[in-house]
């Protein structure tokens, strides 16, 4: 996993993590850092295995750790978190040593993570939108009741 070793070193990648962290100091709900970038590829890698899509878990975790890597930039410019974050990752992406067609498959399916369209699909965008969603911990969340995400949305039981 070393070119997943290089994006979480890159110097891009710890600007954008420190700003979302800076965006979000005081937020009660959900945050966008480093353990739910891991939590997301942690349960994609777990959704892979289960429904048994093969895709590489480079890939996995590479759309993980920067799927959300933008979302200062929705606060700050209003820019969609799922764009800014697509923008982020291509350079990134190209400097840890990816591929063009598996940089073009991680950003697709990071612009594709809040589209529940994908959901079904045995892609790494499926595997994403469905991991991104279940690794909240709304159960256990103590902002939960005043959470916007609708109850059937809302993960009340450990599924992963």
């Amino acid at each position: 996993m070393d070119r997943i070793d290089r994006i979480m070193g890159h110097p891009v990648f710890v600007e954008n993590l420190q700003k979302n962290k800076a965006a979000e100091t005081g937020r009660d709900f959900c945050r966008h850092d480093m353990v739910h970038f891991l939590d997301v590829a942690r349960i994609g890698t777990i959704i892979s295995l289960e429904r048994g899509i093969p895709i590489d878990r480079e890939l996995i975790y590479g759309a993980a750790l920067l799927h959300d890597i933008g979302k200062h930039r929705q606060y700050e410019e209003g820019i969609p978190h799922e764009q800014a974050s697509a923008s982020i990752a291509a350079g990134i992406l190209a400097d840890c040593g990816f591929t063009r067609q598996e940089m073009e498959m991680v950003t697709k399916a990071i612009e594709a993570h809040r589209d529940a369209s994908v959901a079904g699909e045995k892609s790494l965008k499926g595997i994403l939108y469905l991991a991104d969603k279940a690794s909240r911990p709304c159960f256990s969340c103590e902002a939960e009741p005043e959470c916007n995400w609708k109850g059937d949305k809302k993960n009340l039981k450990v599924r992963y």
